[in-house]
């Protein structure tokens, strides 16, 4: 299938102006100010995109696929994320993560719900563990189902300085991040340790302390949910001089939580650097609430659509698209070591989100495949109702 896509401001995500693309066998073939028009016979489709925002679909490194949550009993498991509640978000890749549950939730049970998400149309991988230490794994050994299972690029979410973590020790962290990132160079994956950052007072500590001991580069370490809470957003910005890469939750808006917009938007002005940046939404991830006791009092869910949501902030408060796009785009393609997605060139997967002048979500292409047309959806999953 031949798709032409004409008239678009496009967001590389640098500012290329207004252009035309041309796609063909899921990756972007042709880039001009004007494209020929293709021969009839070819049956091309062709999109008039005048007066939109082309930018590269998002990549979304936090996604529970299979379903969070169960941290107040089995009916508090969330149920595992729709096809649709990805591509009207505007991701068109994703990284699956068990999170708090390694009992219940296997990581069997996390390659197989994105080997489906493949199957589906979209770009998925997944890491392997959880939570805990040692972690869970599919062929019992971290290195080797970085190396031998191909959906999986890193471990993660391992939680740090959180009452639900394994509580690990220096020695614990080193061990399970030489084996990611060693794996990593067998397989030429990303070979990362997704953290989970807790509210606990610890903080990164634990993160510097593997900084000064050993020779594992910065880049292995990918902690999220820095906004969580302020002062550890504060904190970030000394672990992204030392070369890490830190993640920004865009959590749902309750009031309390520092927003993703916010997060990103300070750390522009404050003159981070913004390749040290990323954002994930911990879709279908219970978002919960405890007491003093560890006890959970209430719950909301992560939602991709958080994304763009930071987006449409971003945009509304004046913030350069050319600037911040990156955190949501090419940051975490680099991140995770995905040399085809995040950007919008010749040779490069054709994976494409076309938003309005606000930022929402207009069409959506997965691998040169229409998944969302005039907002609405036109690839849904199996059991997704309408």
């Amino acid at each position: 299938m031949l798709t032409m896509l004409r008239k678009a401001h496009v967001y590389a995500p640098e500012d290329l102006g207004v252009v035309d693309l041309l796609i063909a066998d899921g990756r972007i073939a042709a880039i001009d100010s004007e494209l020929p028009s293709l021969p009839k016979a070819l049956s091309a489709q062709e999109f008039d995109l005048s007066g939109h925002l082309l930018i590269p679909g998002l990549i979304d490194a936090h996604v529970h696929v299979t379903g969070g949550g169960g941290e107040a009993g089995p009916e508090t498991r969330v149920p595992p994320i729709a096809l649709t509640h990805l591509t009207l978000a505007g991701v068109t890749s994703c990284v699956g993560v068990l999170g708090t549950d390694g009992t219940t939730r296997t990581v069997r049970d996390l390659v197989a719900t994105t080997l489906g998400l493949r199957a589906l149309g979209l770009s998925a991988w997944c890491y392997t563990g959880s939570y805990q230490i040692p972690p869970p794994t599919l062929t019992g050994s971290v290195r080797d189902d970085i190396v031998f299972i191909d959906p999986i690029i890193g471990l993660g979410e391992l939680a740090l300085s959180d009452h639900r973590s394994s509580q690990p020790t220096l020695d614990d962290l080193l061990r399970v991040a030489s084996d990611a990132y060693v794996a990593g160079m067998i397989a030429n994956k990303a070979g990362v340790v997704h953290c989970h950052m807790g509210s606990g007072e610890r903080g990164f500590e634990l993160l510097h302390k593997a900084l000064d001991t050993a020779e594992i580069p910065p880049r292995v370490y990918h902690p999220t949910h820095i906004n969580r809470e302020r002062w550890l957003f504060d904190a970030a910005p000394k672990l992204a001089r030392r070369g890490v890469c830190v993640d920004v939750t865009a959590f749902p808006d309750d009031g309390e939580t520092m927003m993703a917009a916010e997060a990103i938007a300070r750390w522009r002005k404050e003159g981070h650097s913004m390749e040290r940046l990323t954002v994930s939404s911990d879709g279908a991830g219970c978002l919960p609430t405890f007491n003093a006791d560890g006890r959970l009092i209430k719950m909301d869910v992560g939602r991709p659509n958080t994304l763009l949501e930071a987006i449409q902030g971003l945009i509304a408060e004046g913030e350069p698209l050319a600037e911040i796009l990156p955190v949501f785009t090419t940051n975490v393609a680099r991140q995770l070591a995905l040399s085809q997605k995040g950007r919008i060139a010749v040779g490069a997967d054709a994976d494409l989100a076309a938003l309005d002048p606000s930022g929402s979500l207009r069409h959506l292409w997965a691998m040169g495949t229409c998944m969302v047309q005039e907002s609405k959806a036109l690839q849904t999953g199996h059991f997704e109702t309408s």
